[in-house]
């Protein structure tokens, strides 16, 4: 793999970003977690949703930062066919579980705002669990797919990888084998899961801004405004990139742009996200400044 064609000097200091960005997505989306695992208060439907997404953003920068880091420190390019098939495995599977988990965020804020009553009667445990259960197994099921169509592409012309990870448009590229099935399934892929999941988001938004125009106290319409913002900047965060990537023409592309693109949302995004949902979240905030407290008595205590 060649990740950034640059000087040593310039390397080290993408080698500083890198981990710098891989240990805040890790250490803030763990610290959501064990919060979300252990307040009580937080064991609301939302708050579920986004336990799940933080535990695949933290899959997802390991299956993928470390590999480039180590890349960029010993110098060491080599990747093995196997481990690149299993980077690509877990980069599907997490890339497919968080539009899933966004998805059902915003139906979970489209109740929450549009159905108030009725809200805890439809989104009840079990109906959290198996909604949960099922994205994952679609999209562990994808990632399967992909990967063994991958597995059986021939790779004779070229072993190198112009990118800091096997992404698989990068893959497609350097196979000698017909991708044309290939491209026709990534396109409709796009189509039926891209495209739908984000257009049922949009949907839901128009809703919810129609149903908080219709309320008359200033102070409810700020209140329900800001239970939904901290979605929609991670959505605007994770589809704005996406997108971009991978729907433009193939004559534009550029080699180092989708680099950054990516990096954007392999490392952004997920570092991103625990600061969107806490700084932004009286409750995530609360929650966080009840645990310290529980913590300091123990400590004093011992």
């Amino acid at each position: 793999m060649t990740p950034f064609s640059t000087s040593r000097r310039n390397e080290i200091l993408i080698f500083i970003g890198f981990l710098s960005m891989y240990l805040l997505a890790v250490v803030g989306n763990l610290i959501i977690i064990a919060l979300i695992c252990g307040v009580p208060q937080l064991h609301t439907p939302m708050y579920f949703f986004l336990c799940n997404l933080s535990s695949v953003d933290v899959i997802y920068v390991s299956a993928i930062i470390p590999k480039m880091l180590s890349i960029m420190l010993t110098e060491d390019k080599e990747i093995s066919f196997h481990g690149c098939l299993t980077q690509l495995s877990f980069f599907i599977f997490c890339g497919n579980a968080e539009i899933y988990i966004l998805t059902s965020m915003a139906y979970d804020r489209y109740l929450a705002v549009c159905s108030p009553l009725h809200y805890f009667f439809i989104m009840t445990r079990r109906v959290c669990i198996i909604t949960a259960i099922s994205y994952m197994f679609v999209s562990a099921l994808n990632s399967l797919i992909f990967t063994f169509m991958v597995s059986n592409l021939s790779f004779c012309n070229s072993h190198q990888i112009n990118h800091f990870f096997c992404e698989i448009l990068q893959l497609m590229a350097l196979t000698s084998s017909d991708t044309k099935s290939m491209n026709i399934i990534i396109s409709i892929e796009d189509i039926c899961v891209v495209t739908t999941s984000l257009m049922f988001i949009l949907t839901s938004y128009l809703r919810i801004i129609s149903t908080i125009l219709k309320i008359r106290s200033s102070g409810e319409q700020l209140k329900a405004f800001s239970s939904c913002s901290s979605h929609i900047i991670t959505v605007l965060l994770f589809y704005g990139p996406s997108i971009f990537m991978y729907m433009k023409p193939e004559s534009e592309q550029s080699k180092e742009q989708d680099k950054i693109l990516s990096m954007f949302y392999v490392a952004v995004v997920p570092m991103l996200n625990p600061f969107v949902y806490s700084l932004r979240n009286k409750e995530v905030l609360g929650a966080a400044r009840k645990m310290i407290k529980v913590i300091s008595i123990r400590v004093t205590n011992k």
